[in-house]
Parts: C-alpha cells; sequence; structure tokens
C-alpha cells in the first residue's frame, strides 16, 4: 500500500484526497497547507497527517510518494526536496513555469531513482483514451495536422492572485490551455520543433494572459495549433480535430470520439464519459502507483512535462518578438 503525502491542502489537493479513496493501492497519510484553520479542514474531511511544513511532512516514514498541488512558482524548490527525500513524485501541471526549473526537478528525480509523473489529468479521460487506442494502433498512420481547443470560463471560484500575474506562472495558457497543448503532442506521437504564437491579455484586467493562439511546427512532418482562450462568459469547448494519412479523428470531450474515414462518420463506443469527473483523476492516480509499484515508465513522464512547458516558454518569446521560435526540449 503506498503511503501518499498532499502538499498542498487545497482546492485541487481535495480533488487528489477523494480520487484516492477509490484507488485500491494508495492511501492518503499525510497532507500539508500553510494555515492552521484550513489545514484543519482538510484532515476533518478527509483524515491524515497535518502538516504545516512540508518538510515535517517529508520526513513522515509514512509517506512513500507525494502529489505537489501548490501554486506554480513554489513547484520547483519543493519537487527537488521530495526527490531528495526518496520520494516518489506526481507533480500537478505546469511542472514548472520554466524549462531550467522542469530540467532542475527533472534532474533531481532521475538521480534519486524516484518516479516522476506530471499530472496531465486530460491524458486520463475516455474519450481522449479512446482516440489515442486508435492512434496507437497504427491503421490511420502519422498524424499530418491537428488543432486542439481549451475555450472556458477563466475567473473561475477558485483563482487567485497568483492566477493573474506571469511572475508566479499564471495565466490562461499555463493553467488550463497547457492541457490543449499536451493532447495536441501526444496525439502527433513527436515532439514540436518551432512555434509561432499570439499572446494577449484580452478579457480580464490582469497581468497574465486570458488569449493564446498556437501554431506548432513538428519538423517538417506534421503541424497544429492550438487554441487557449479564457474568456468572461460562454460555454466550455474542448476538442482536437487530428487529421492522419489515412482518416480524420475528432475528440469531444462532451461528445464523445469520431472516425472519419471513407467519406462517413463512425461514433467511436466507450468515449463519452461527464466532462467534470472524477474518473480520470483516479485513472490517473492508477497510473502513478503502477508505475511506483513495478518500477516501470508512468504514461506521462517528466520529459513530457519538460516540452510542453518549453512551447509554452517558446510561445510567449515569439508572440513578444513576433517570429518563430525554436523549442528547446
Amino acid at each position: 500500500m503506498l503511503g501518499v503525502g498532499i502538499i498542498g491542502a487545497g482546492h485541487f489537493g481535495a480533488a487528489h484526497a477523494k480520487a484516492l479513496q477509490s484507488v485500491p493501492n494508495a492511501r492518503l497519510v499525510a497532507a500539508c497547507r500553510n494555515d492552521t484553520q484550513g489545514l484543519g479542514a482538510f484532515i476533518e474531511a478527509f483524515g491524515s497527517t497535518g502538516y504545516l511544513d512540508y518538510r515535517d511532512l517529508l520526513s513522515d516514514p509514512n509517506v512513500d510518494a507525494v502529489v505537489i498541488a501548490l501554486p506554480h512558482h513554489l513547484h520547483t524548490d519543493v519537487a527537488i526536496a521530495c526527490a531528495e527525500a526518496g520520494k516518489h513524485i506526481m507533480i500537478e501541471k505546469p511542472m514548472a513555469p520554466t524549462v531550467a526549473e522542469c530540467r532542475n526537478i527533472l534532474a533531481a528525480a532521475q538521480k534519486a531513482g524516484v518516479t516522476l509523473m506530471p499530472g496531465h489529468t486530460m491524458r486520463f479521460t475516455l474519450p481522449f483514451m479512446a482516440a489515442k487506442r486508435i492512434t496507437d494502433g497504427g491503421e490511420l498512420g502519422n498524424m499530418r495536422y491537428g488543432s486542439s481547443r481549451m475555450i472556458k470560463l477563466w475567473m473561475e471560484g477558485n483563482r487567485r492572485d497568483w492566477h493573474l500575474d506571469p511572475a508566479t506562472g499564471g495565466g490562461m495558457l499555463f493553467t488550463v490551455g497547457i492541457h490543449a497543448l499536451d493532447r495536441l503532442v501526444a496525439f502527433s506521437g513527436r515532439r514540436a520543433t518551432h512555434v509561432s504564437a499570439i499572446a494577449a491579455t484580452s478579457f480580464h484586467h490582469q497581468k497574465a494572459d486570458d488569449m493564446a493562439l498556437l501554431l506548432l511546427r513538428f519538423g517538417d512532418e506534421a503541424a497544429g495549433q492550438v487554441a487557449s482562450i479564457g474568456y468572461r462568459d460562454g460555454a466550455f469547448i474542448s476538442g482536437d480535430e487530428l487529421v492522419f494519412d489515412n482518416g480524420v479523428l475528432t475528440v469531444d470531450f462532451f461528445k464523445g470520439v469520431t472516425l472519419g474515414r471513407g467519406l462517413k462518420w463512425h461514433p467511436v463506443e466507450n468515449s463519452i464519459e461527464p466532462a467534470v469527473s472524477e474518473q480520470g483523476l483516479i485513472r490517473q492516480w492508477n497510473a502513478f502507483v503502477h508505475a511506483v509499484e513495478t518500477g516501470t515508465t508512468p504514461p506521462v513522464t517528466g520529459e513530457d512535462g519538460l516540452h510542453v512547458v518549453a512551447c509554452i516558454e517558446a510561445a510567449f518569446k515569439a508572440s513578444r518578438e513576433r517570429r518563430e521560435v525554436a523549442v528547446e526540449a
């Protein structure tokens, strides 16, 4: 049984605690939050031992693994300390706000020999998994073009000041649009090599972006685009259109997956679940626990987490300089 500690026992820390209740080979043993009242409420709701300082949690011998659910700019030092303490690490996306920090986290995990898995939860949803089974089967050939979108309300109830400031890794692209980017890269089966972009603050009075459009090249083999839009009012749009050598896939995270071949659309079975569902996070935890227990590579690697951050870092540079920029990782 894997003993799990949650560092960042707040809004999404609670989602992890709830998901863990349905994971047979793991249990919540510790939680950390830096305010007494909030920590007390969390412990009352989910049990476990509470800590105000994450370093005390890392000294707890019952903690085998941690999930880091902190503001983005606080990930790096905590993740490195977790690795040095020998704890396996699930880390909320983005892994860190800069390529340099991601590299430092990755190096620390590799040196310590611990499992590192960024929490790109949408890879564990039924629509994504159904589509990925088809693309991995090989019949469609290679992806040549893809378009991925995350278009949704930005100022949700859990937004904090750090979400609104680029200095703390905030903004729509790092917080939400990163899901669409990660999906596109995963479906492509390649690393992006170059990016052009427009990033702006179009809907809200804040320093960080609430709108970004990315155009990506995957060498000379494929191209794709990502739309990351955080509106003031509207309705949630999340999906992908993917064009392969031998067919087309549409992935709609509300309506499921359809396969286009022979000039006809074919609905894909078992590709729909409620858009707001705990099941993706539960599957993510099961995959992480399996990787830790078997010593195998997790389905989302530290290198995957590094790459999408490199794409975003390049996108912001491309937007500022109004030119195409090479992706560094």
